[in-house]
């Protein structure tokens, strides 16, 4: 079994109720089992800047499926909950992207892990720290909260 860090984006509709959704979604499956939640920070759009505040979080989770498994299985979630893409990095009801998996370093067409955006984003490293302050990148070996 893996341990992942998933996190979890809404802008659209009842964002909160758009979290809650997907971690139910994400933990009625039987190889899905979720370990613990951060808290939900507000925070701005990034990228494409002309759409509402998101509501962010990151679940720890304990699962059977492989890396590409499980990024079919949350891409899978997205459009169930009514995720569009019509603008990249646009408004969404939910996002939910494979932050970290175990410690392995992955890099696909269409998944890389850790994911690239993690340093780039405080609000993800101040989550992760929340969640395990001893958590440490699978690929400098550096601790999270040393990037705070």
């Amino acid at each position: 079994m893996a341990i992942v860090y998933i996190g979890l984006g809404s802008n659209l509709g009842d964002r909160e109720k758009n979290l809650r959704d997907a971690i139910n979604a994400l933990a009625s499956l039987p190889s899905i089992t979720p370990l613990k939640q951060s808290s939900i920070l507000e925070t701005e759009p990034i990228d494409y800047l002309d759409q509402p505040l998101f509501l962010n979080m990151i679940i720890v989770v304990e699962t059977a499926l492989a890396p590409h498994e499980l990024l079919e299985t949350t891409g899978r979630i997205e459009l169930e909950l009514g995720r569009r893409k019509t603008v990249p990095k646009g408004p969404r009801t939910i996002d939910l992207d494979i932050l970290l998996y175990d410690s392995i370093i992955l890099s696909t067409g269409d998944l890389i892990i850790p994911h690239p955006e993690i340093k780039n984003r405080q609000f993800i490293i101040r989550h992760l720290v929340e969640l395990d302050p001893e958590l440490k990148d699978p690929i400098t070996n550096e601790y999270y909260r040393d990037f705070l």
